[in-house]
């Protein structure tokens, strides 16, 4: 038997959805006219805090300071994080209602310095986003890791994995999967 919807009805429905909330990236302030990041990297002790979108674009000096700030701190090798990243991050802070910087234990990882992690380490991918700009790990000062954790699970932006012993999360903008506790 065929279904079809009356005119009426099908406006009905268009009135009913436009009440509903607006779409999920509104909720995480990606609609906002600015999106600002902290961060604070671990290994160097450098900070940046800033906006790195603003009015509907990427802020070019802005993506330069992050890109150098979460360089890898092994080799000094600098290379472009990915946007679809900072926007993850950005989303995952107003979720949470982060106040703070991001602690940064690993950003860009050059493949000498992945390669050299993978030998000693059976948690680390040899074919890692972090080579890629598209992977960080971290953890958020005031907000528990289960939480930054179930915050990345819900956005369903890329990979979560979790590391409580080592006091971090690792999210990356790969396909959606999930690791660790």
């Amino acid at each position: 038997m065929k279904h079809l919807i009356s005119r009426r009805n099908f406006l009905k429905l268009g009135l009913f959805a436009a009440a509903l909330p607006g779409p999920a990236f509104a909720s995480q302030g990606l609609s906002a006219p600015e999106r600002r990041l902290g961060f604070l990297n671990l290994h160097t002790g450098e900070k940046a805090a800033l906006s790195y979108w603003v009015q509907g674009d990427y802020v070019p000096e802005s993506l330069a300071q992050i890109n150098h700030v979460l360089r890898d701190h092994r080799t000094g090798e600098v290379a472009a994080i990915d946007t679809r990243l900072l926007d993850l991050l950005h989303r995952i802070s107003a979720e949470v209602g982060a106040s703070r910087p991001f602690h940064v234990i690993s950003g860009y990882r050059s493949p000498a310095s992945n390669r050299k992690l993978a030998k000693n380490s059976s948690g680390v991918a040899t074919r890692s986003l972090h080579m890629q700009g598209k992977a960080i790990d971290v953890r958020l000062p005031g907000i528990t890791l289960a939480d930054l954790r179930r915050a990345g699970l819900m956005l369903k932006g890329g990979g979560v994995g979790y590391y409580p012993g080592s006091d971090f999360v690792h999210l990356d903008v790969g396909r959606v999967r999930t690791w660790g506790g």
